[in-house]
């Protein structure tokens, strides 16, 4: 790479630190004639993802409505709130998408 090995060796310590930065890591790649590719991989299908987000985002309205109706003694039973919550991430998938994660 036309470093010294004292350089060199100070690469290696930071990539095992987890402190190597993307310059160093570019310079490498273009040393040994390389071309660095920095990627996020999901854990998940992110069909996945997509409908966890919209499970969070149907709860926090749930939790709004249904807590007015308990005060005025109108709560929806646990079957009839899931179903709705369903009913709901349907809804926002479908209609909403695009502001899922607006209050991230």
């Amino acid at each position: 790479m036309g470093i010294a090995q004292s350089t060199y060796t100070r690469f290696e310590q930071n990539e095992a630190d987890d402190a190597i930065t993307l310059a160093t890591l570019r310079k490498a790649a273009g040393a040994l004639d390389c071309t660095l590719v920095y990627a996020l991989v999901p854990n998940r299908p992110l069909e996945d993802t997509v409908r966890e987000r919209a499970r969070q985002v149907a709860d926090r309205r749930l939790g709004r409505v249904h807590h007015t109706m308990r005060l005025e003694d109108q709560a929806m039973t646990p079957d009839d709130l899931a179903l709705e919550r369903e009913r709901l991430v349907d809804d926002i998938l479908r209609n909403d998408m695009r502001r899922l994660w607006d209050d991230a």
